[in-house]
């Protein structure tokens, strides 16, 4: 999983944030006290200047509004519309940013065949525009879910892409089944809180496992998207597609988190990877922030600091 942390502290601030006291501080006065370095803001006019500073920098985007587990089908459809939306006018501005969501954002949680519509109106934008959009991957209890509606989406569009969280025993058969389609797949450690049973719970059992997924993945067809801060796996990756003679770009992408491991992310570009930085926006940026607080203790210091600073 991408926490360093112990899984007692992790656990605490998670909980913490379930406080409504602590909720309601967070909200009114996080997005100043440092909240804006994981978040481009509120807005499309916020994500777009992003997007555009990032693209400036030789950065490519993945665009992510911030809203899973909607109530109502209204919700889910007005964020189906608001990805196509998107789609279009990165096309018309030439911004160089794909979607990537959760599949709880258009409606999972409500009906699934709601989300599947959703998900085909925003995979027949992306196929429109020349561009890709990505499922994201949420708890182990979606991650079937998730993975029958991406088979459905492929058998009308290669436009489209899922994850996979190495922190999950299972995820070596997910990707093994996927393999003949020649899928767009991004690897993650995992961000949620999973048992035992299911999930390696040592960070070096889900390192390992992530090495070996990006391994496979890049042995067969198709386009994988190693998403990760950590230096070692990088320099494993490196090592792996010099060692293959694969070409910088085409094959796979090097993606990180909007804020998190910069100096990293400007050092792989500057060495002609192609670099894609996830930039989430929107109101329900709370328990967006909270699970990047949780997962990594440089996370938590730095906003800290900064409410401490302005306090």
């Amino acid at each position: 999983m991408t926490s360093v942390l112990d899984r007692p502290l992790r656990g605490a601030i998670l909980a913490a944030a379930d406080n409504s006291l602590m909720r309601k501080a967070v909200s009114r006065y996080g997005m100043r006290l440092g909240a804006k370095r994981f978040v481009a803001g509120e807005t499309v006019e916020d994500f777009l200047s992003a997007a555009r500073a990032a693209n400036a920098r030789g950065f490519a985007v993945a665009c992510g509004i911030l809203g899973e587990g909607v109530r109502g089908s209204e919700e889910a459809i007005a964020a189906a519309d608001q990805y196509c939306a998107l789609l279009h006018t990165f096309a018309e501005q030439g911004i160089d940013a794909n979607v990537a969501f959760k599949l709880t954002h258009v409606g999972l949680d409500i009906d699934p065949e709601l989300a599947f519509d959703n998900a085909v109106r925003i995979a027949q934008a992306a196929h429109d525009t020349a561009n890709t959009m990505r499922l994201d991957m949420e708890q182990s209890t979606y991650v079937d879910a998730t993975l029958s509606i991406y088979r459905r989406l492929r058998e009308r569009f290669t436009c489209v892409g899922f994850a996979l969280q190495s922190y999950l025993f299972r995820s070596r058969d997910d990707l093994q089944a996927a393999l003949p389609l020649g899928p767009n797949i991004r690897f993650v450690k995992g961000a949620y809180l999973e048992p035992p049973a299911i999930a390696y719970a040592k960070k070096q059992d889900v390192d390992e496992n992530y090495a070996r997924l990006v391994d496979t993945a890049l042995s067969g067809e198709g386009y994988t998207a190693i998403a990760t801060h950590d230096p070692r796996i990088i320099a494993r990756v490196e090592a792996l597609v010099a060692e293959r003679n694969l070409p910088k770009r085409g094959r796979y992408e090097f993606q990180m988190l909007y804020g998190i491991g910069t100096p990293l992310a400007e050092t792989l570009v500057e060495r002609g990877y192609r670099v894609r930085l996830a930039i989430p926006f929107g109101n329900y940026w709370f328990p967006y922030l909270m699970r990047r607080l949780a997962e990594r203790p440089a996370n938590l210091a730095f906003f800290l600091k900064e409410a401490l600073s302005r306090g």
